[in-house]
């Protein structure tokens, strides 16, 4: 049987598909699983065991349509559920199961805070799109495959870091999905261990203003010195792991960390708290606004910013 997923983006929700991917490979007979996603999300999927072959998109759908017509697919499932996921879907006329977005859920409750979201994580929604083949979730978690180029040996880190350090990713696609840089400063602060700061090239500034707050060395800024896969390895060797609501934190959960997730406008009724692990959630529960949006914004749409601004930074490293 041969099986095409497919998720274009973008790191956390990729990582999140991969109890699927890993169920369907493991559980059927004979089973050739392919996926498609951006070709900027490759180093996440490309070391997966579990995969026979991997499809890129295009700048024109049609030429990625005309390579996967060649494949005969048996069956397609779409665990990204978008415009051009029906058009494929409806181009390679292929028997297809579809991942639910619930989005009338997500804008009840963005916008009347009527809560009809399901008590129940997105992985097991994404399983849910496949249980009519028989798969089923083998309570295995995340997957997370670092090639041996990418792991971050520890010799490269200070000596006050070799012990033992905390992994803080300072990111996130949207702004109200980050704290404010002084809050930084303070979480960091509680904290009060070695500390790696995980990013883009855009978190860089940020990384550096709540280095600069701390005793040299103490605090390590590798925002836009790594890749994706170095990060994780560093995810992976470290104490415990702090982050906003991004990619990071589902791969610190892939790897089984303790994860302190710190949420803005979004909320972890969504369905994308960290997957079996032990984690933690730093957010303000007292103001009516949350969520106001299932994504993000720029900026607070109400100017106070207090879903971050006032968070409680209650924590305990054992």
């Amino acid at each position: 049987m041969k099986i095409l997923i497919i998720r274009f983006s973008s790191i956390g929700d990729i990582v999140l598909t991969t109890p699927v991917i890993r169920c369907l490979k493991t559980q059927l007979d004979n089973a050739e699983i392919h996926y498609v996603t951006k070709s900027q999300y490759q180093s996440i999927i490309e070391n997966n065991p579990y995969l026979d072959k991997i499809f890129y998109m295009k700048e024109n759908l049609g030429d990625l349509i005309l390579d996967l017509r060649t494949e005969k697919y048996d069956i397609i499932i779409d665990l990204h559920n978008n415009l051009r996921t029906r058009i494929l879907k409806w181009r390679l006329g292929v028997r297809s199961f579809s991942f639910s977005k619930l989005n009338i859920e997500k804008w009840l409750m963005v916008n009347f805070k009527i809560n009809h979201l399901p008590s129940t994580h997105i992985v097991e929604r994404n399983l849910e799109t496949v249980a009519k083949l028989g798969v089923k979730n083998d309570a295995l978690g995340l997957d997370y495959f670092i090639p041996e180029k990418d792991e971050v040996p520890w010799e490269w880190l200070p000596e006050t870091h070799r012990k033992g350090f905390v992994a803080y990713a300072i990111g996130g696609q949207h702004e109200t999905k980050k704290l404010p840089v002084s809050r930084m400063i303070e979480l960091c602060q509680k904290i009060n261990r070695p500390i790696i700061l995980l990013g883009g090239k855009e978190d860089f500034e940020n990384g550096e203003n709540v280095s600069c707050a701390f005793e040299k060395d103490i605090i390590l800024n590798t925002c836009g010195k790594l890749n994706l896969n170095q990060s994780a390895s560093l995810v992976k060797k470290a104490s415990f792991v702090f982050s906003h609501d991004t990619g990071l934190m589902h791969i610190a959960a892939a790897f089984k960390k303790e994860v302190f997730s710190i949420w803005g406008n979004t909320i972890p009724a969504f369905g994308m708290f960290p997957y079996r692990t032990k984690y933690h959630s730093l957010e303000n529960t007292q103001i009516q606004c949350r969520p106001c949006s299932k994504i993000g914004f720029d900026k607070c749409p109400k100017g106070h910013f207090k879903c971050m601004n006032e968070i409680k930074f209650e924590i305990q490293l054992n």
